[in-house]
């Protein structure tokens, strides 16, 4: 096979978790809901013509099952993959989801201001960079072949845009569970498909 063959990722946001500690931050896993394990069999289910060679996850639990249920579907094997996962809160643990530390934040990443860090965790720079560097390692091994990467909604709304060309402009519209865009790699840098949209499931 050319080494010039680009890889197509496949990156789908995983499917609907639930969590025990409500509405508070947390960097915990989660578990999928019934609905949930619904969706990932429907992802497999949309994607079964796109011959994808295997799943890769972020490592937290509702990426995993998400890909667990997905490679089942399609017939192919899964693996974990650091870099992939959701940014974390850091020292803001136990706070309020809408704590402003985290909603200012995010929101100066998203305008490109990716030096400001989340107290305790990482910086827009650096989630940016390991997102990267994991979508980069997955290409490399996978040259002419479809592949599907099940992360999550934050780190793909900032990470995608920032890694390749033709993203959305501006803030992207949220992802709903399991909505997928496509992202080629080749020898000029990646292109970013079309943003699927917020009421996809």
């Amino acid at each position: 096979m050319s080494l010039h063959c680009p890889a197509t990722l496949i990156v789908a946001r995983h499917a609907e978790a639930e969590y025990s500690h409500g509405d508070l931050l947390s960097d915990e896993g989660g578990r999928l809901t019934a609905r949930g394990r619904e969706q990932a069999a429907q992802l497999a289910t949309r994607l079964g013509e796109k011959r994808i060679a295997l799943v890769y996850t972020s490592p937290l639990a509702r990426a995993v099952e998400t890909g667990r249920i997905a490679a089942t579907g399609l017939g192919v094997g899964h693996r974990e993959m650091a870099g992939l996962q959701e940014f974390s809160v850091g020292d803001l643990v136990g706070e309020p989801v809408d704590d402003e530390r985290l909603t200012t934040t995010y929101a100066a990443w998203l305008a490109g201001e990716l030096s400001h860090r989340i107290p305790g965790a990482e910086s827009g720079e650096e989630v940016v960079t390991r997102f990267r560097e994991a979508l980069s390692a997955i290409a490399d091994l996978h040259r002419g072949e479809h592949v599907l990467v099940i992360s999550h909604g934050g780190v793909m709304s900032l990470g995608l845009p920032n890694v390749a060309t033709g993203g959305p402009a501006g803030s992207p519209p949220p992802l709903a569970n399991c909505a997928s865009v496509d992202l080629s790699a080749g020898d000029d840098g990646w292109i970013l498909g079309p943003w699927a949209p917020a009421e996809a499931t």
